[in-house]
């Protein structure tokens, strides 16, 4: 199968809010087993050879993303999309190479995992933006319109761990979106909640985008990536295929993905 080499970033010339180079993240299969259960031993022999008890969840990955830009990161499950957006919102320390971020970042991915169980919804409004570096007093003015976006009713008074997990998506977007970060990274949090909600979560990106910002999504929404966002890329077993504009990174990957499934399907294939 011929691949598309991604083309090189940094095309408009303007100083990157992200710049990755040469990441590479290794996990221990002995260390982290709880860690990777998600992905078949196939797909570990594959990146690694099936040697020296470790493999590559990225490797050699590098890429730019300006102010402005909305890029959406596609591939297939167990490509390496999520540890990909965890390594940029600093969860995951790469095994090599490097990230610059430029601006202040906003991550569901961060937010989330700093919710506090025991605290309420409002509460924790406040906690996350002290875990931005956002003033009290700023938090503070901005509180209702976050717990009015999150429309989560009565349960924003509510302990977080009484929370299901599409409320707890809800609120994090409306945290981290409310904050006007320079940098905003989202996985597959648009295929949260009802219609309404998400409709009002792509107006939100949106609105960042005008805005200068710069956005990273992780997403299996096809819709999404190319009606909403300027740039794609392609990662498979950890590397990046492609990038360009989102339509041709949809149809590679939608030929590929029926190439592997066809593949799979046929007697010693």
């Amino acid at each position: 199968m011929t691949e598309i080499a991604a083309p090189a970033a940094g095309q408009s010339g303007r100083l990157p809010a992200i710049d990755v180079r040469g990441l590479g993240v290794r996990y221990s299969l002995r260390l982290t087993r709880k860690n990777t259960l998600r992905n078949s031993l196939a797909q570990l022999v594959r990146r690694d050879g099936g040697g020296g008890g470790h493999f590559w969840a990225l490797r050699d990955v590098s890429f730019n993303v300006v102010h402005g830009e909305s890029l959406a990161i596609i591939g297939p499950n167990g490509a390496g999309k999520s540890t990909l957006l965890q390594s940029m919102a600093g969860i995951i320390e790469p095994s090599e190479g490097e990230i610059s971020i430029r601006g202040r970042l906003s991550s569901l991915l961060t937010l989330g995992a700093g919710f506090d169980q025991e605290l309420s919804g409002r509460e924790n409004i406040l906690l996350a933006g002290a875990f931005l570096g956002i003033d009290h007093g700023e938090i503070q003015r901005r509180l209702e319109d976050i717990i009015a976006f999150a429309d989560i009713g009565q349960f924003i008074d509510a302990a977080i761990k009484t929370y299901s997990s599409g409320m707890r998506a809800r609120l994090g977007f409306s945290i981290a979106t409310s904050v006007e970060p320079d940098i905003l990274l989202l996985d597959e949090v648009l295929a949260t909640g009802d219609q309404v909600f998400r409709a009002k979560s792509k107006e939100r990106v949106l609105e960042l985008a005008k805005g200068a910002k710069a956005i990273v999504l992780v997403t299996h929404d096809m819709h999404w990536v190319t009606e909403f966002c300027n740039r794609a890329m392609l990662i498979e077993h950890g590397h990046v295929i492609a990038e360009g504009q989102p339509e041709e990174i949809v149809r590679l990957h939608e030929a590929r993905s029926e190439e592997s499934r066809r593949s799979a399907g046929t007697p010693g294939g």
